[in-house]
């Protein structure tokens, strides 16, 4: 099951969390925070809580974002490397998934900083892909002690799950 912590703003667009008391993600890449960009199309932007990766993608329309969202983290992991049969794994892992409130404040943190990069980085109607690849190398505080890139610790992670 897919968990999505998201921001206030994008709850107030998508709905009021769902997420059970008991029930944890038990996908590969863990959980995913989220908030909304109020740009012209408005955008969502996802960070993997693990690795920090960011993606973005249309938020409209808000009601299936939550549908969406596991084909576009399926593209990433296939820009990065992974094999069919992880995506695949990770696919069917995601085909359940929660909405919940933010719980990291450090990746919410990290979320607001994208968001602001994202602003200015983005030219009149941006490749959303593209801009997404821009954010992940950037480097991150939390990741110092690793790969310090967003992109760099995407791809150490999909190397070691298989």
């Amino acid at each position: 099951m897919l968990i999505v912590r998201a921001t206030r703003k994008l709850l107030n667009r998508t709905g009021p969390p769902d997420l059970g008391a008991d029930e944890q993600s038990d996908t590969r890449l863990g959980q995913w925070y989220a908030t909304a960009l109020f740009w012209r199309p408005q955008v969502a932007l996802f960070v993997n809580e693990e690795t920090l990766l960011p993606i973005l993608l249309p938020l409209a329309p808000a009601a299936t974002l939550l549908n969406r969202v596991p084909d576009h983290i399926a593209s990433a992991l296939a820009e990065y490397g992974a094999s069919q049969a992880l995506i695949d794994d990770e696919t069917q892992r995601m085909r359940e998934s929660r909405l919940a409130k933010t719980a990291n404040r450090s990746v919410t943190g990290t979320l607001t900083d994208f968001a602001r990069l994202a602003e200015h980085y983005r030219d009149g109607d941006p490749d959303l892909p593209a801009l997404a690849t821009r954010l992940a190398h950037v480097p991150c505080g939390p990741l110092y002690k690793s790969h310090t890139f967003p992109d760099r610790e995407f791809t150490a992670l999909i190397k070691s799950l298989g």
